[in-house]
């Protein structure tokens, strides 16, 4: 039995603990209000406050506040960076968010009217491009490597593959990895063709459809159109045999063809009945061939359209006495009806070298900088040397034109084209890869991805404004230029089922969800759109796979 503590009556008695009040007057504020407070809230602590209650759920979800922190944290730091877009005398208000069209840049399809955007998942979206954080699986589209290589190309979220043993197929990138439709690539006199070049129009099309021209070695392309609603494909026009030999490289914008032959020539259609739906095209008219001897692979075809003409360019490399490698562009301008209003060249080699043609454009300015001293030459720095060894691959998105190095680096240049000059910019290095890189792509908004050469290690670059801009070089020395892409770990492997080996057995619909080995060598394709990232892998047993990383 405990003893009763005694009171003597002139210590004091212990105090009490104060209970906290229960009650909540935070929650029973208007929503208005309390989301008001949450534009405030940081990204991380807004996600904890969807764990608070039912009601806190549904308002830390809200559109408006996820639509501020996109632009906040995405398209403001890009603002900042480009001259001439940051209001230097607006408030700070301003600055944090805008809902002015104008001020989101090439984001400003995600505020169109009439649109619903889902603000969170493209936060979300952005912020794992950012981080390099994505879920990887694979489709398995050959047991053995076909003949020519394999090729692939990705548009709208379908991947378009085509190869001389299963032809032409497309796949769907979302999280089934099915296969849409394919066809036998075939003349139509029934006889098998070798796909040597592939291009998917750019142009975006009113029906929905999506247009694939496929090269041949012959000399023969074909235009089909993936019908999505009926997962079939449709040949819309089949060009015959040429003497010029196989088609190494091809570009399509409707109604505009851009071809290049092995043996160099250049040549530039334009289809008069494009805009006919699902029906078969006319003959296209030839507007302009140009041959050169002096273009060397890799080559990288582009065609741009604007409001008074069209231009189509071939970037590639040049082979230079002593410096090793540089590249070269070439241009064609036309006018809507097709005539040819200039063709010009540029180059980015420096002014003491030389390259192998003996002949350089006159609008192709040096690529050293003026020496701010009279009669003493400035010394690029290494950061501004491009690498001299000959180029693995190329990519050119104006006015981005990246190269790919053996030498674990790559070459960034910016094209400045408009109606009266063509140049090429300095070339600057960019390192991050720790092995040769074999494959790079520039896509929307300066973003680049490159692969090893191991397929490895894939890295995403954010490129816009180039090298020249401070913010930019201070980025590179602090290694924030460029992300290595993290994958999540694969899921297990699927059962060895009669049916799954059975389908496995096809070579079609190989949706495989399992781990892939790191150590197969890739053959560095490699390419992406808003949400995947897409790498051709070879295992080392000869199958091929399609390596999709998707950020979503």
């Amino acid at each position: 039995m405990k003893r009763a503590r005694e009171y003597d009556g002139h210590s004091e008695l212990p105090a009490k603990a104060r209970r906290l009040s229960k009650v909540d007057r935070f929650s029973k504020l208007p929503n208005e209000l309390l989301i008001r407070i949450l534009t405030f809230v940081p990204v991380p602590s807004l996600l904890l406050c969807q764990r608070l209650s039912k009601k806190f759920q549904r308002l830390a979800v809200d559109s408006e506040l996820w639509k501020a922190a996109y632009y906040k944290n995405f398209v403001l730091p890009r603002a900042s960076r480009i001259p001439g877009i940051r209001d230097t005398t607006a408030t700070s208000d301003q600055l944090r968010y805008s809902s002015r069209l104008s001020k989101w840049l090439d984001d400003g399809h995600l505020v169109k009217n009439g649109r619903k955007t889902n603000w969170k998942q493209q936060y979300r979206l952005r912020h794992n491009w950012a981080q390099g954080q994505c879920a990887v699986s694979e489709i398995v589209v050959a047991e053995r490597p076909p003949e020519p290589p394999l090729l692939v190309m990705m548009s709208h979220g379908t991947i378009f593959t085509a190869d001389s043993i299963s032809g032409l197929r497309a796949w769907s990138t979302t999280h089934e990895r099915d296969l849409i439709a394919s066809a036998a690539l075939t003349s139509s006199t029934g006889v098998p063709q070798l796909p040597t070049s592939m291009a998917i129009e750019t142009s975006d099309s009113e029906t929905g459809n999506e247009r694939v021209v496929v090269g041949f070695d012959n000399g023969v392309f074909i235009v089909y159109e993936l019908r999505k609603d009926q997962r079939a494909f449709t040949a819309l026009f089949e060009h015959a045999p040429s003497t010029n030999g196989m088609l190494s490289a091809l570009a399509y914008s409707s109604p505009y063809l851009l071809t290049m032959t092995e043996d160099q020539l250049l040549s530039i259609y334009v289809f008069l009945d494009f805009q006919k739906p699902s029906v078969p095209l006319d003959a296209p008219r030839l507007l302009y061939s140009l041959r050169s001897h002096t273009v060397w692979p890799p080559v990288s075809l582009s065609i741009r359209t604007a409001a008074t003409s069209v231009t189509a360019a071939i970037a590639y490399a040049l082979p230079t006495y002593l410096s090793g490698w540089t590249v070269g562009l070439q241009e064609m301008r036309l006018s809507l009806d097709g005539k040819l209003l200039e063709s010009r060249l540029a180059t980015a080699a420096d002014q003491n070298y030389q390259t192998l043609s003996g002949q350089r454009s006159m609008s192709s300015p040096s690529t050293r900088a003026s020496s701010p001293f009279p009669g003493r030459s400035r010394e690029p720095t290494l950061a501004h040397m491009p690498s001299n060894s000959k180029p693995t691959s190329m990519s050119y998105t104006h006015p981005y034109l990246l190269v790919a190095h053996p030498d674990n680096t790559l070459s960034l240049y910016l094209v400045k084209s408009n109606a009266s000059s063509l140049s090429i910019g300095p070339g600057s290095r960019l390192w991050g890869h720790t092995s040769s890189v074999s494959g790079a792509h520039v896509g929307m908004r300066g973003k680049a991805v490159s692969v090893s050469r191991l397929g490895d290690e894939l890295r995403v670059w954010d490129l816009e404004g180039g090298m020249a801009s401070s913010a930019n070089r201070r980025r590179s020395r602090n290694g924030e230029l460029s992300v290595r892409v993290q994958p999540s770990k694969g899921l297990e492997p699927s059962s060895d089922s009669a049916e799954e080996k059975a389908t496995q057995g096809v070579g079609l619909r190989f949706a495989l969800q399992q781990r892939f080995d790191d150590s197969a060598v890739s053959r560095g394709w490699v390419g992406f759109d808003e949400q995947n990232v897409i790498v051709l892998r070879e295992k080392g047993e000869g199958s091929q796979a399609l390596v999709v990383y998707d950020f979503t």
